[in-house]
């Protein structure tokens, strides 16, 4: 079954006001069947400039928790869009750079 594997990322400043709220979509995968409370494993996200990225650095990994699944039984063909928790991310502490 495919999936579309989304996030989302609250954007904060070091004085914990949010910048922004994104919607990060991992992309699309081929998998079994998922359910809400299975993890997943991914990349950690960090931030290039104002934009979520991947952090590809250092090889990490990272868990996150399935808290929803949504059929899209309207759209031909069906989609399945699986959300991961929420995570948050702040300015000037998860830069990654120009490396990603």
């Amino acid at each position: 079954m495919k999936y579309m594997i989304c996030q989302m990322v609250k954007i904060v400043d070091m004085n914990d006001e949010i910048m922004s709220e994104v919607l990060f979509n991992h992309g699309e995968y081929e998998a079994a069947m998922l359910s809400v409370g299975s993890t997943v494993v991914s990349f950690p996200l960090g931030l290039k400039e104002f934009e979520v990225v991947h952090d590809k650095r250092e090889g990490r990994r990272e868990r996150f928790r399935v808290i929803d699944l949504e059929f899209d039984l309207i759209a031909q063909p069906t989609s399945t869009r699986v959300f991961l928790e929420p995570v948050t991310l702040i300015i000037g502490q998860h830069d990654v750079g120009q490396m990603v």
